[in-house]
């Protein structure tokens, strides 16, 4: 293993091992602070954050408002209370070492406005944002505004030659480094393509590569790339340091601080984790985002699977093969399936999904009535937690709608990530994890449920392991 040397982001010599950002109170100021406080760069989330009350139990987000509007401008100021929270604890448990960054996803509901709001207050705690879930063309001319570095995530050369050009020549200087998450490999939201082929990776060395060629264009020679997603062990990584083909190299982590001592996920998450196999984390497109995602395959994924798997093609009218009639709904209305549809739709409502429910896409899916209603019920208290949400049909613009149906084969995001993360519940909500996950269970620093804390965690880092 290489010496691993220091680094300069944010305006200091650090070294290069940053921890990942992760939204709804699972980066948050205690183990980025920690993180921090070893010497390398910790990331909370601004997405979402927990505040606390006088006894120290977080605030629950409960919404008074009648409408999808009022409920999204309580949720806009519960961010902004919870992000400033956290940049504090950040702050105080870091105690001066290290770097401190908060994570924004700029698909996220406002984000303008939270990230703002929380700088306004705590900007001086804060040394980068990281953004990504999205193209962030403002992010520069925000962050900026506060003496702030910034740290886009891309997955390509080619969205970040679009970002540069449209926006960040206009702030060369605050530009900490260029994130480069690598969508086949990474947990949470991925950024892959339609060009590219969910099932086919690529080598993250010829994609860096090509990203380090169109910096230097831009005469970026010395403004570092931070490569994230799939990386465990740096001895598996050696031939990235010190490259001059590369040039400046970093590495983030998101999976692997989530099992470490001040890691706030619950218990059982943590033992989750422990217990992962190969293929245990599935690349679905589930998201209301629109995005790909990687989490892991549990009974919640299982039955978002079963939902598009009971999909038929239907139309109003016969017409082609669609020539069999089929009633839908309480009053009954036909749908015209095909024959053999038909035969599959039959056979879904004996075995008890008996709600045929309407997607944008003119099809149908077949659902439990108990399940048809909690769909119905989530879509009916949307809180506006995205810029755009295919499953509310929610959009934060004037109309506060996309224009589209509402997609029953999606779900409410921010009730599954506020419950994982609130709760035990592990195996009936969404759980992101990288595709390295299952490594827990093989890597001998975790051997008889062994859990460390940060400081444990980076000064194994440094040795390859």
């Amino acid at each position: 293993m290489k010496p691993l040397n220091p680094i300069r982001l944010s305006g200091c010599e650090v070294l290069p091992l940053i921890e990942g950002g992760k939204g709804i109170s699972i980066s948050n100021g205690e183990s980025s602070g920690a993180w921090s406080a070893a010497g390398g760069v910790g990331t909370f989330s601004g997405v979402n954050a927990d505040a606390f009350d006088k006894d120290g139990n977080p605030v629950p987000f409960i919404y008074k408002g009648q409408t999808r509007r009022e409920r999204h401008h309580e949720l806009v100021q519960y961010s902004i209370q919870g992000g400033i929270t956290q940049a504090k604890i950040a702050h105080e448990t870091a105690g001066g070492g290290g770097r401190l960054h908060m994570n924004v996803l700029w698909e996220m509901a406002a984000v303008e406005e939270i990230l703002s709001g929380i700088l306004d207050q705590v900007g001086s705690l804060v040394h980068g944002v990281t953004c990504g879930a999205g193209m962030p063309y403002k992010i520069a001319e925000i962050t900026a505004g506060y003496g702030i570095y910034y740290y886009p995530i891309v997955s390509s050369g080619r969205a970040f030659r679009a970002l540069w050009k449209r926006a960040f020549h206009k702030y060369p200087e605050w530009l900490g480094a260029v994130v480069y998450e690598d969508p086949w490999r990474a947990g949470g939201h991925n950024g892959l393509s339609n060009s590219e082929d969910p099932d086919q990776p690529e080598d993250p060395y010829g994609r860096v590569l090509e990203l380090r060629k169109v910096m230097r264009e831009f005469g970026l020679h010395d403004v570092p790339i931070i490569m994230a997603g799939g990386v465990w062990y740096l001895r598996e990584w050696t031939d990235w340091l010190d490259n001059p083909e590369l040039g400046p190299i970093a590495f983030q982590f998101g999976t692997r601080p989530l099992l470490t001592q001040e890691s706030p996920i619950s218990d059982e998450w943590k033992k989750r984790l422990l217990t992962l196999k190969p293929g245990d984390i599935y690349l679905n497109r589930f998201s209301p985002t629109g995005f790909y995602s990687s989490a892991v395959s549990n009974p919640f994924l299982d039955e978002l699977k079963g939902r598009s798997t009971r999909q038929v093609a239907y139309s109003i009218e016969p017409v082609g093969d669609h020539t069999d009639g089929f009633p839908i709904g309480a009053r009954g209305r036909l749908v015209y399936l095909t024959p053999h549809d038909k035969g599959m739709a039959e056979d879904w409502v004996r075995m008890g999904y008996t709600e045929a429910m309407r997607t944008p896409d003119s099809t149908l899916i077949f659902v439990t009535p108990e399940k048809s209603n909690d769909i119905l019920t989530d879509q009916i208290d949307c809180m506006g937690c995205l810029s755009a949400c295919l499953f509310s049909n929610w959009a934060q613009g004037e109309t506060g709608t996309t224009g589209r149906k509402a997609d029953p084969r999606s779900f409410c995001i921010q009730k599954t990530l506020q419950a994982i993360s609130h709760t035990d519940e592990v195996d009936t909500q969404l759980m992101f994890a990288g595709h390295a996950a299952y490594r827990f269970a093989e890597d001998p620093f975790y051997a008889n449920g062994h859990i460390p804390t940060v400081r444990e965690l980076l000064e194994r880092l440094q040795t390859g392991d």
